[in-house]
């Protein structure tokens, strides 16, 4: 799989791209197209593709063993939704990502460190569903957002 299948700079996507990218990607991407036609520079940056995704969930089994949580899980019970998200976050965070979505990630970031300046850029991380904003839902703030000082 080519690493461009894992990882894809923002400034080459446009709404097309949403079932690949998500909707917030996806609109970012719109947006540095038509400022930058119009001669207004904004920094760029990547997307991680649900390929990507996919490729982690793959990671271990994992994938499976949290549709099998979920599929046990009694929605009406507040206690249980608590634990399961519980269990699904840990099991999530001990999860290493696959060694090629890593690397994906590194390559895309030190590429930006390259175009902005000394090889180390400050960066925001935002997550984006491919189905964040429906016409009768919406999720948009349901998922966490880490910091991580390092990539070692």
């Amino acid at each position: 799989m080519s690493l461009s299948e894992l990882v894809v700079r923002l400034d080459r996507l446009t709404l097309e791209d949403l079932p690949r990218v998500g909707g917030k990607n996806a609109s970012l991407g719109e947006m540095l197209g038509q400022l930058g036609q119009a001669g207004i520079r904004v920094p760029g940056g990547f997307a991680l593709t649900v390929q990507a995704f996919h490729q982690m969930l793959a990671q271990g089994g994992m994938g499976e063993a949290i549709y099998r949580r979920l599929d046990q899980l009694d929605v009406t019970d507040t206690q249980s939704l608590a634990t399961t998200a519980l269990a699904i976050r840990e099991q999530i965070l001990q999860t290493p990502l696959p060694a090629e979505v890593r690397e994906a990630v590194r390559d895309a970031y030190a590429a930006m460190g390259c175009e902005y300046g000394d090889g180390r850029v400050d960066v925001a991380v935002r997550s984006s569903a491919t189905a964040e904003d429906l016409p009768t839902a919406s999720f948009a703030g349901q998922q966490e957002t880490f910091s991580q000082r390092s990539w070692d």
